[in-house]
């Protein structure tokens, strides 16, 4: 998706964890443990679809480029990655998730449908935020 606003702020928005339920309807809590920017190994806590205390890692990150974190939540295992591709019409926006574990086995068609619906919504959020 492309987002027609400086990389600067949409990194801003994406990386500020506690301020997702601001802009992320379906965030009901985030809350970072560990202090300063984020960055391999921060972990924060939140919840999202009624999936509660989901502790995720920061695995990587390439500042105002890439960002990946994950965890497990109630049986299912996620890794997300970002990716932020400046363009003359504005930054290309990029996510993929994947999940894993007994729950997405016992029914890949129905988690695959939510996954999916979870981050176009994502993607729309963001765009919205970051270009009022």
């Amino acid at each position: 998706m492309v987002i027609h606003a400086p990389l600067n702020r949409i990194w801003k928005i994406q990386t500020d964890v506690e301020a997702w339920p601001t802009w992320q309807p379906d965030v009901t809590e985030a809350v970072e443990l560990t202090p300063g920017p984020l960055r391999a190994g921060s972990v924060f806590r939140w919840s999202v679809h009624g999936l509660s205390d989901i502790n995720s890692t920061v695995k990587q990150v390439s500042p105002q480029r890439r960002i990946a974190w994950g965890g497990p939540a109630q049986g299912i295992t996620a890794v997300h990655v970002w990716t932020f591709t400046p363009r003359r019409d504005g930054v290309h926006v990029h996510t993929e998730e994947s999940w894993s574990g007994a729950p997405v086995k016992a029914d890949v068609p129905a988690l695959q449908a939510a996954l999916d619906a979870s981050l176009d919504a994502w993607l729309h959020n963001l765009k919205t935020e970051a270009e009022n």
